[in-house]
């Protein structure tokens, strides 16, 4: 068995270590025959990357020739090693995407702190920030949790051993290639898709491995049933895939050149852009998240899920509706006016299994609300269902064409956005994080369960205070847009609309700044759990069972 191990792994490890000396090749030519300096720079980082995963691959095979009995014994368990590297560089990113944030929100407000630089404007910093908080860290905390639950509710192994390390090191060196990209000034100019062209095809060839390692291992499982989780990860990467794909389709000036030109133009371009741009949303940010919601918050609750049926629904409306909601994004443009209608329909009926979700998230605590009280890691998966449903209803809501022709493209759309990012999205993120820790680290609990809640806390008043200064900002922006005076003049300038945002921009920086710091204390939280220390506390949670058992003696 040990034999046959080593053999299966030495044959993986020539292949990987061929295709990357390959890459390694194609790099140094890109190097040498590049036709502007941003792409020289990319290719030495994908010449780094090959050069560094050869000499792993070196390492890793003499490692196990040295000590078979080690290697066969961890081949034989779960994979966890790619989990935690996947919670420290989520950790990591998620730290990063913030302050990126919080500088932006700063420009806004003090328009000095863009120094007058190329590499520290608004413009290229804020698709920064987008890419690092939305990819960077939530894209990692996707393959991080969708590696750990599937081997959980499979009870198998992750397939493909090297093939899932290639998957974690080629995604996160995408986002080295479109953050560094950002800061030169390499875009394609297309929301959540700034990256040019040879950035998408090789995060197109990372996704199709993470297709196959998520299929294969699915395919190999022990467990005769399917997981909900597992749908909803699934619905995730293969729709990510079909997104990216049609979305991306460009023809690059030079095949050493960072250029390229879309191959749609006019409206088709607008609406191929705005088709991916939302269900973006609806897929990476919304359909992986709730497989994070459906195996961490019964997980938490030690209860089974409130309706298995009612996932089972929740799953295929979400999927058949969200796909086409896109052009709510394009009213009173030349889309046709049938197809905004559509988009509009759509989107109102999408109200309806998202609530469904929540509900059947919210209701899984049945018999065990009191862990609102005393746990704060279930305080914040909770809390992060109801974001979700309040970003869910007031998504359709402003779908609605009357009601959208005075919020977009006013700052209410930014409030609405990060109501979902930062409490859906960001609490159920924190929450696994602080889930998964103590578990893959073999730690009794986490460090400070008082920390957690001071985590909580702080986040939520910075969500407050940033999403209610953005709701103000944005209808009073729409209202003066609209306003004309009795001879059917604008009333007011756009800059006058821009000396009245000022108030509410330094708010938002606030409560970014306080979503930062919470981010921060989390970090400092899951170093000192993975260290193995334990704080001297006597928490809410471990103050609970004493109490009760008290009170039953009384009794």
């Amino acid at each position: 068995m040990t034999d046959r191990a080593i053999g299966d792994t030495a044959g993986a490890t020539y292949a990987l270590g061929a295709a990357l000396s390959f890459g390694a090749i194609v790099s140094l030519f890109l190097m040498a025959r590049a036709v502007d300096p941003a792409m020289a720079f990319h290719g030495f980082l994908f010449f780094a990357f090959a050069v560094g995963g050869v000499f792993l691959l070196i390492r890793r095979h003499f490692n196990a020739t040295a000590n078979p009995e080690r290697f066969a014994k961890e081949a034989a368990g779960y994979n966890d090693g790619i989990v935690r590297a996947g919670v420290i560089v989520s950790t990591f990113w998620g730290v990063v995407g913030f302050l990126v944030g919080l500088v932006i929100a700063l420009q806004l407000a003090f328009p000095v702190l863009n120094f007058d630089l190329p590499w520290t404007n608004f413009g290229r910093l804020r698709p920064l920030h987008t890419s690092a908080v939305i990819f960077a860290f939530g894209g990692n905390i996707l393959i991080t949790t969708s590696f750990y639950v599937v081997q959980r509710t499979c009870r198998a192994r992750l397939a493909g051993d090297l093939a899932s390390w290639f998957v974690f090191w080629g995604y996160n060196l995408f986002i080295v290639i479109a953050a560094t990209g950002y800061v030169l000034g390499v875009t394609q100019s297309r929301e959540y898709a700034e990256p040019e062209w040879y950035a998408d095809l090789w995060l197109t060839l990372v996704w199709v491995v993470y297709l196959l390692v998520f299929l294969a291992t699915l395919y190999k499982r022990r467990e005769p049933h399917v997981y909900v989780a597992n749908w909803f990860y699934l619905a995730f990467i293969v729709t990510v895939a079909m997104l990216h794909i049609v979305n991306n389709l460009a023809v690059p000036v030079s095949w050493t050149g960072v250029k390229s030109y879309s191959l749609f133009s006019g409206v088709q371009d607008a609406l191929t852009q705005w088709w991916y741009g939302h269900n973006a949303v609806g897929f990476f940010l919304t359909a992986g998240f709730l497989g994070i919601m459906y195996y961490f918050v019964p997980k938490r609750a030690e209860r089974p899920v409130y309706s298995y049926r009612l996932s089972i629904v929740h799953f295929w409306t979400l999927i058949f509706l969200y796909i086409w909601v896109g052009p709510h994004h394009l009213y009173y443009t030349a889309l046709p006016d049938w197809a905004q209608t559509l988009g509009m329909t759509f989107s109102v009926m999408l109200w309806m299994p998202s609530w469904g979700g929540m509900i059947n998230g919210l209701m899984t605590l049945s018999g065990a609300w009191d862990k609102l009280r005393t746990d704060p890691v279930m305080r914040m998966l909770v809390v992060s269902v109801a974001f979700y449903g309040m970003s869910t209803f007031e998504g359709p809501v402003m779908a609605i064409k009357a009601v959208n022709s005075l919020s977009h493209y006013t700052d209410w759309t930014i409030g609405h956005v990060h109501s979902g990012v930062l409490g859906w999205v960001g609490f159920v993120s924190f929450g696994a994080l602080y889930c998964l820790t103590p578990i893959l680290w073999k730690r009794e609990r986490l460090y400070s369960l008082n920390l957690v809640g001071v985590h909580f806390w702080v986040a939520t008043i910075g969500i407050l205070l940033y999403i209610t200064a953005m709701w103000v900002s944005g209808i009073l922006q729409g209202l003066m847009w609209r306003a004309y005076d009795s001879l059917g003049f604008l009333e007011y300038s756009f800059v006058e609309t821009v000396e009245a945002m000022h108030p509410f921009y330094v708010i938002r920086a606030l409560g970014g700044g306080l979503y930062v710091l919470g981010a921060l204390i989390m970090a400092y939280n899951l170093w000192r759990t993975i260290r193995g220390d334990v704080r001297a506390e006597t928490s809410e949670h471990e103050r609970a069972p004493a109490a009760l058992a008290q009170e039953g003696a009384r009794a």
